[in-house]
């Protein structure tokens, strides 16, 4: 029997070596995978070949991912029961358990996965012809554990969530074991539990049993930010990101839901704007979708994070309210914006900071998170000079820009104070203006790598996305459309990295902004890397210093 504790390199190495990438999708349907099992069986077939630690060689075959901290393995096999049973061991077991539950049966049963080797395994008939079988896995939480439902977890203050959870699986036959603090912690120990399982001549088994298993997240935020606005995603494929987020342990979903070229957000009180907004009137979020996405986050583990980009990136909302937005549709749209159209917030103006501080009071409601994200990048200076009414308003008040856009800041974040919501603002916000933030404040850097410590310089929390690692789309072509001859605005395709961050870091944030043709292929399996990283500790900061162009 071997024991190893997985070091960064050891599992980057893993991950590198063992990456397999599949060139077309078995089946579409209107550009779309149409099976789970399809989106995510690259995922799955990312195999550890061996890892030397301590002297010894071990042989993992499992599509662990993210790798555990703490595994050890023997060279036992066993099969799975077609009767096995996951006991639940929880007085008042949450509804949403039960249904992870379900959910980790219905997969073992059905997924098929075979081993990434030359016969798929086939090899391992002859094995496991006499092995013993498993037929039942025990799940319960520590001695004087707390009872909330996985929902509930998943969104509780986020130094305040356990997902620590310890796994052991006997090569006997007898049941395993399942053990966490939380039910958010079963969940990630049911996920890892589903990995374990091969199949081959109608029999779910594995090789390298008993297994025993430790693991918890070394950052409690592990991000992926899909852009909603740019490009319209229905419900149907953010519910299919979610599931591969959850199989990943991957625990938010940044959703960039409102920028210049799209409101399709629809708030209560202000259901104009995403009327004259939204690309079509098909093409919303109802407040009944925003509960249906949230339920189906929360069952799954994952807090939903919104962001509705302020005062920049908000040329849509002239369609409904004119008298907001400077610079409207302005020439050329390149003096006035990073990208067409041009168009931002009033920021001087006390009735546009009392418009969006009660828009976003609207919209921070619908969303159970504690965070809510108010933007704050790209912010044009020249698009305010040669507005007139702002002209007109800062010399009234013997405001700079820099002070209007300091009260707008305490207006917008204001209003989420009140809801105890913590505001979550882009890099540009700490590092381009003299704004006063509360300590609170989460500080997301997406510019580049090379920002992250001076942001943590200035002892905010922050979430390292930046564009030349974690951003999915760089390489990928226009964000409009699918123009072969069109390069993106972050050439060339970034790869992963093995970064070191500070404890005030929260973790690594994936990011994408492209149409919904390209998902599953683009983030998945490209974003496990960066979230192999956040679950591990990581050895240092690495990175172009030259900030990047985002569109």
């Amino acid at each position: 029997m071997a024991t190893a504790t997985l070091s960064p390199l050891d599992s980057f190495r893993l991950a590198s070596d063992g990456f397999v990438l599949r060139s077309q999708p078995k089946e579409l349907q209107n550009g779309h995978v149409t099976s789970l099992q399809e989106d995510l069986v690259i995922i799955l077939q990312i195999v550890c070949y061996s890892v030397i630690c301590g002297g010894e060689e071990i042989k993992a075959v499992w599509g662990l991912w993210p790798i555990p901290k703490t595994l050890t393995t023997g060279n036992t096999s066993l099969i799975l029961s077609s009767n096995f049973q996951i006991n639940v061991n929880v007085a008042h077991a949450p509804s949403d358990l039960s249904s992870a539950v379900q959910r980790t049966k219905t997969n073992l049963k059905n997924d098929n996965l075979t081993r990434l080797v030359v016969g798929g395994g086939a090899a391992d008939a002859q094995a496991i012809q006499h092995a013993k079988t498993i037929s039942c896995l025990t799940l319960s939480l520590t001695k004087g554990a707390v009872v909330r439902s996985i929902s509930a977890e998943a969104i509780r203050p986020i130094d305040s969530r356990s997902e620590e959870y310890a796994l052991s699986v006997p090569a006997d036959g007898s049941s395993a074991t399942l053990t966490a603090n939380s039910t958010l912690g079963l969940l990630r120990g049911l996920t890892t539990f589903e990995q374990l399982w091969y199949f081959t001549n109608n029999e779910i088994y594995s090789i390298e049993m008993p297994v025993e298993i430790t693991d918890f997240p070394a950052y409690p935020y592990r991000g992926f930010m899909l852009d909603t606005s740019r490009n319209f995603f229905p419900v149907s494929d953010i519910k299919r990101t979610l599931d591969a987020m959850s199989m990943t342990k991957i625990n938010t979903l940044h959703l960039h839901v409102t920028d210049s070229q799209s409101f399709p957000l629809q708030i209560p009180g202000f259901t104009e704007v995403s009327t004259k907004g939204a690309y079509s009137p098909e093409q919303v979020f109802t407040p009944a979708d925003v509960q249906d996405i949230v339920s189906y986050a929360g069952e799954r583990g994952i807090d939903v994070l919104v962001e509705i980009d302020t005062p920049g990136h908000t040329a849509i909302i002239a369609e409904s309210h004119p008298e907001h937005v400077a610079c409207s549709q302005a020439t050329p749209w390149s003096s006035f914006a990073n990208e067409p159209p041009a168009g931002q917030l009033r920021l001087a103006s006390p009735a546009t900071a009392n418009f969006t501080a009660e828009l976003i009071s609207a919209a921070a409601q619908m969303f159970p998170s504690s965070f809510f994200s108010t933007g704050g990048d790209e912010v044009n200076e020249n698009c305010y000079t040669q507005d007139p009414e702002t002209q007109q308003i800062l010399n009234a008040t013997g405001q700079t820009l820099e002070q209007a856009l300091n009260a707008f800041t305490q207006a917008t974040h204001g209003a989420l104070e009140k809801l105890g919501k913590t505001p979550v603002v882009w890099e540009e916000m700490v590092l381009d203006h003299n704004i006063t933030l509360s300590n609170e404040t989460v500080v997301m850097v997406w510019i580049s790598s090379a920002n992250a410590a001076a942001v943590a310089e200035k002892n905010f929390r922050l979430v390292h996305g930046p564009s030349d690692y974690f951003y999915l789309d760089c390489g990928a072509g226009e964000w409009i459309g699918d123009d072969p001859t069109g390069n993106s605005w972050c050439d060339p395709f970034k790869t992963w990295s093995n970064v070191s961050v500070p404890h005030i870091i929260y973790s690594a944030n994936n990011s994408i902004l492209m149409d919904d043709s390209h998902t599953p292929s683009i983030p998945w399996p490209i974003s496990q890397m960066p979230t192999h990283i956040s679950f591990l500790e990581v050895n240092s900061f690495s990175g172009p210093n030259n900030p990047l162009r985002r569109t």
